[in-house]
């Protein structure tokens, strides 16, 4: 897994090809994830504090998309 960008560098039609076919994910196995495979990411978003948007996290074919801070952060599967 590798961060690519977050929705703040994207165009609405970039983003919206990324949001493309998304379903929901677990908010706990992905920040489980994140802490395992980006341990720097992890630290720098501040993951082991609660979310209030834990529920908002999806994930497509190609991405995860952690929702933290009301910032979507996109990491390549």
């Amino acid at each position: 897994m590798t961060y690519e960008t977050n929705c703040t560098l994207l165009t609405m039609q970039e983003w919206r090809c990324l949001m493309r076919r998304s379903r929901r994910c677990s908010y706990r196995l992905l920040v489980n994830r994140i802490k395992k495979e980006l341990p720097h990411v992890y630290d720098s978003l501040a993951l082991q504090f609660p979310n209030p948007y834990a529920d908002r996290c999806r994930q497509t074919d190609t991405h995860y998309i952690l929702v933290h801070s009301a910032i979507e952060y996109f990491f390549r599967k």
